[in-house]
């Protein structure tokens, strides 16, 4: 059984496509880290919003939509799975 995609905010949508260009673009061979999964959103969102309530919310809802970081999951593969989430995809 698959699971549904959840509905994702366009602002999510946005900043899931834009982390995702940013993982390509910087050393898509080199490995994913969780602690890039948690550090991103943040400094996304802040550009977004400014340090404001607003770019807080803006992190908990990308961080929400970003699955866990696989092991040996390069950071172009992890950006391929997050356009596939923010395109609706259900994983």
């Amino acid at each position: 059984m698959t699971k549904a995609a959840p509905v994702l905010a366009d602002g999510t949508r946005t900043l899931l496509k834009q982390l995702a260009d940013t993982l390509d673009r910087v050393q898509p061979n080199a490995a994913m880290s969780e602690a890039i999964r948690l550090a991103r959103p943040l400094v996304l969102a802040e550009r977004l919003h400014g340090p404001t309530e607003a770019a807080f919310a803006a992190e908990q809802d990308l961080l929400a939509a970003m699955p866990p970081v696989r092991d040996e999951q390069t950071r172009g593969e992890y950006a391929a799975l997050l356009r596939l989430i923010a395109e609706g995809a259900a994983l």
